[in-house]
């Protein structure tokens, strides 16, 4: 069975012609899953999606205080 992580990167794939709906999926993925999980997450998408949504990216993360 896939992992909620590899899941929601499946989803954000699907989303990602359209930067709202992307946002708006970025940032439940956040919620959803553990500390662990979105940093490798963060990781993730600024590789897949750095060039076309850096400031989405900077905006939903930024908002995520790793303890």
């Amino acid at each position: 069975m896939a992992s909620m992580l590899e899941y929601l990167k499946t989803i954000l794939q699907k989303v990602s012609f359209d930067k709202t709906l992307f946002e708006k999926e970025l940032l439940k993925a956040i919620q959803t899953l553990l500390p662990e999980e979105v940093k490798h997450l963060k990781s993730w998408c600024y590789d897949q999606f750095g060039k076309m949504y850096r400031s989405i990216l900077n905006r939903c993360f930024s908002r995520v205080r790793f303890s």
